[in-house]
């Protein structure tokens, strides 16, 4: 029996998602941000965000029947972009927007004992399976601005003392378009603000890098000995 597939990337409207659930209960969802190694299908530049080669790739190999594609503030517009070609390939796209601002959840794996990596897990998948996590705060050595990042091995570098900002506290938040609370920090902890490579993002982490004397990095597709290093000494002279 071939299970069927529901693809979505970002953070889809919350009823739009709860609806396709309730249409396909035993559909598998593909989360079409990650690197799942597909081959690459040269349908962007070579010098291209590669989250969103991630999506193209991804819904051109695994062609789920219906594609949930976040495409405005809560996203960008590359996602914008992303959601007309692959509807002009023939794949079933459903659009949203989720730009709301209230009603703010409570950010507790942001700013938990779990390893960062887990943090970051735990938080995607929630957008699609919510589950409460019995997890106890703590106060930061250190942060992370940004997204999921493509390498997610990087996040293995920090202590579990790190504290998620940005977009990703955002999601967790169910506000991933609130501008305010993305360029949020604490202002005396160390952070390390990420964007990847060739994302309008990049604007916001060098800013707010400069603004709170933190270290900035971009990274195309996997991080370097070099970024790595880079990471390292931050954190070991900070």
């Amino acid at each position: 029996m071939i299970t069927e597939k529901i693809g979505f990337w970002g953070y889809p409207d919350p009823e739009v998602t709860k609806q396709i659930k309730k249409d396909y209960p035993n559909a598998e969802w593909i989360d079409l941000d990650i690197d799942f190694g597909v081959q690459d299908k040269n349908i962007l530049p070579e010098s291209y965000c590669k989250i969103i080669k991630n999506i193209i790739n991804n819904s051109l190999e695994y062609k789920p029947i219906k594609i949930l594609a976040p495409i405005g503030k809560d996203k960008c517009d590359s996602g914008w972009f992303a959601a007309k070609l692959l509807s002009e390939m023939g794949l079933d796209i459903i659009e949203t927007k989720y730009e709301q601002l209230t009603s703010r959840k409570e950010i507790k794996i942001s700013k938990s004992n779990l390893p960062l990596y887990d943090k970051f897990n735990a938080i995607m998948n929630n957008i699609i399976n919510p589950v409460k996590y019995d997890v106890q705060e703590i106060e930061p050595k250190f942060g992370f601005w940004g997204v999921p990042p493509n390498d997610m091995e990087i996040l293995k570098l920090f202590p579990n003392e790190t504290h998620i900002y940005g977009w990703t506290r955002c999601v967790e938040a169910g506000v991933p378009a609130d501008i305010d609370l993305e360029m949020f920090v604490d202002e005396n902890v160390p952070t390390v603000f990420y964007a990847q490579a060739f994302c309008s993002k990049t604007q916001l982490a060098k800013y707010l890098a400069d603004k709170y004397n933190g270290l900035y990095i971009d990274i195309d597709d996997y991080a370097n000995n070099s970024i790595k290093a880079k990471i390292e000494a931050f954190l070991r002279l900070r």
